[in-house]
Parts: structure tokens; sequence; C-alpha cells
């Protein structure tokens, strides 16, 4: 048994003994070193994102990698170097540079304050938010030319006689500056009928500045009555600073309109509008405010 109990102690010694050697110790800082974000150079054409784990956030382009040190061009020019150990995350940044300053592109460029652009979302990218505080609604990217959302009031109707709507979505052409898409606001549950819009658009321009223009037909449906009429609209966005737009979105329609006009707050998924809308019937107008907060995730 004394024998049988030193073998034991001895093949634990030596387990003990060989977990503690410097190969092993380096295989598990050959793990480590796999775990850390891979670096490679920026390429052409790309801003990257520099985040590090003070905090300290840069946006430029890694122009080498060596021996563990990495230097990185801001795109005001400066050059910096950070050893891999203090990098958080490099990644596109979805953007463009300005007179040597990054401008991070609009987290809701799908949309002006209330109507559709003719841009699409990506597939498995979306947004959610909120109008006027009560009506919250959302939208996803089911390809990168297909989207489909639905909102609701939180204080009109009761169970299943809760009104909401559905806006499917359809890009149908795309270039570098021009997109038109198709498309429907259908609303349900409202009285004893259906009503809705359904629309064509096109956009021409960037998403810092663009001009879209669209005709829809809006439509109420019951039981005993079919109604129907033309409906135009025309806006425009217009990028004045890294974080802000002007905007303006005006409809058109037989016996009036809504002219709407303000301005939109953007952060990195964070987006704000506020607004003055102010509908006419030709003889009358009368103006309310809009505010709009919207948060755009991805995958």
């Amino acid at each position: 048994m004394t024998c049988r109990l030193n073998r034991y102690a001895r093949a634990a010694c030596l387990a003990l003994a060989l977990a503690c050697r410097p190969g092993v110790v380096a295989a598990t800082d050959d793990l480590s070193q796999v775990a850390a974000p891979q670096i490679v150079i920026t390429p052409a054409g790309v801003t990257d994102e520099l985040v590090l784990r003070d905090g300290t956030r840069a946006y430029g382009r890694v122009e080498r990698v060596d021996e563990g040190l990495v230097t990185f061009t801001t795109t005001a020019g400066a050059a910096i170097q950070v050893r891999v150990a203090e990098i958080v995350s490099i990644r596109p940044a979805d953007g463009r540079v300005v007179a040597g300053e990054f401008r991070r592109a609009d987290p809701n460029p799908t949309r002006l304050f209330f109507g559709p652009t003719a841009r699409s979302l990506k597939q498995g990218t979306g947004y959610a938010g909120v109008y006027e505080i009560m009506l919250p609604f959302v939208q996803v990217g089911l390809t990168d030319r297909i989207s489909f959302g639905a909102g609701t009031p939180l204080i009109f109707g009761e169970g299943s006689g809760h009104p909401f709507w559905i806006t499917p979505k359809v890009q149908v052409y795309s270039s570098d500056s021009v997109q038109a898409s198709v498309g429907v606001m259908h609303f349900l549950n409202v009285g004893d009928g259906t009503l809705g819009i359904a629309y064509v658009v096109g956009t021409r321009g960037t998403t810092d500045s663009a001009i879209t223009g669209g005709v829809g037909y809006a439509y109420a449906r019951s039981y005993n009555s079919k109604n129907g009429a033309a409906v135009v609209m025309i806006g425009g966005e217009h990028r004045v600073s890294r974080g802000m737009k002007v905007l303006t979105e005006n409809y058109v329609f037989r016996g009036g309109g809504i002219l709407t006009g303000g301005v939109r707050w953007m952060g990195e998924h964070f987006s704000t509008d506020l607004a003055l809308v102010v509908p006419t019937d030709g003889n009358s107008t009368v103006g309310f405010p809009l505010v709009n907060v919207v948060y755009s995730f991805s995958r």
C-alpha cells in the first residue's frame, strides 16, 4: 500500500512540474495572442475607428503593424503609435472625411421625419423609435433591398381592436447617387375599415445632401365605401455640421397640404428629430412640434 501511495505522489509531482515548464507557459501566451484583435493595414478608401482601453477614439487608417506596435494615422494627418495590448478594437467606420474631419454617416438615411427616402436598409440592420412620444415603430432589413416594419399608437384602442400599421418597402433601383423604391403604409383596426398609402419614391444625392420626391395613392376602405386621392411628396436633407442635418418634408393633396421643416441631431446609433409641422387647407394654418427619437441597430 505504501509503495502504491508513493507512486501516486511521484506522478502528481511530475504532472505539477510539467504544468509549470516554460514551454507550457509559452503555449498559454500563444493562446492569448491568438485571442487578441487581428490588425491589418487599412485598405485604400476605408476609414477605420480605433478604440483604446482608456476610452480614446480616433479615426484614420492603420499604416503599419510591427512587433506588437501599430502605427495609426488620423484623418487630420497626425501619426500615433500604440501597442496591440492597448487596443480594444479597430474596425471600418461608416462615414466620410470632410476637410480632415471624420463625419459619421446618418444612422437613419432611409427616412426623413416621417416619410421614406428611396434608400434601403442592409440585411440584418434596422431601427426602432417613437414618433411624438406615443407612436413606437420598428423597421428591419430582410435583404439589402427589402425591409418590413410596423408600429402602433400607445393610447388608442384595446385588445384585438388596437390599431397598428405595417410598412413593407422594396428598392427597385440603386446607383451611387440615385435610388428608387416602392412601398406601402397600411393601417389596420382603424374603425370599421382599413386605410393607407401606396407610393413610389426616388432620392438623388448623398446621405449628406439629397432631395427626395414621391407620388402616392392614399386610400380608405370600409364595408360600404371606397375612397382614394393622389398625394405628392417633396423633401430634402442637408448636413450643416458633424452631427446635425436640416430636413424638410412636404405633402400636397387635394384640398390642402402639409409643410414640415426642422433639424436632426445624429450620434453613432441614436438620432433625434425636432421639427415644426404646419398643415394647411389654403385658408388657415396651425403649426405643432414634431419630436422623434430613433435607435439604429445591426446584427
